[in-house]
């Protein structure tokens, strides 16, 4: 079992950068690859970022790619999402995720475990 708490989160003007982190807790969360996903008001949560269990391989949505990076610190069992050059349609909700499984993954049914989510609101 993997309990996980996300942070960071708030409001931001566009071309602003946040930080978001994800705390984990429970079983060693070196074992699980790890993921971030968004869903906005009316929308379908969609992938945005993951991280294998190593660290040494990420993907990332085309919508953020070159403005957010993913990186994790097992040592602190913590993941996080540095968010740059923000837009107003980066506005959502972000969710952290834990996967069992040794490659990244990009699917919402991938993932074992779930944040409660975090707001990020970009504005205009």
């Amino acid at each position: 079992q993997v309990q996980l708490v996300e942070s960071g989160g708030g409001l931001v003007q566009a071309g602003g950068s946040l930080r978001l982190s994800c705390a984990a807790s429970g079983r060693t969360v070196n074992t699980y690859a790890m993921g971030w996903f968004r869903q906005a008001p009316g929308k379908e949560r969609e992938f945005v970022a993951a991280i294998s269990r190593s660290g040494s391989s990420t993907v990332y949505a085309d919508s953020v790619k070159g403005r957010f990076t993913i990186s994790r610190d097992n040592a602190k069992n913590t993941m996080y999402l540095q968010m740059n050059s923000l837009k107003p349609e980066d506005t959502a909700v972000y969710y952290c995720a834990a996967a069992n499984t040794i490659v990244v993954a990009t699917r919402t049914t991938r993932y074992d475990y779930w944040g409660q989510g975090t707001q990020v609101t970009v504005s205009s």
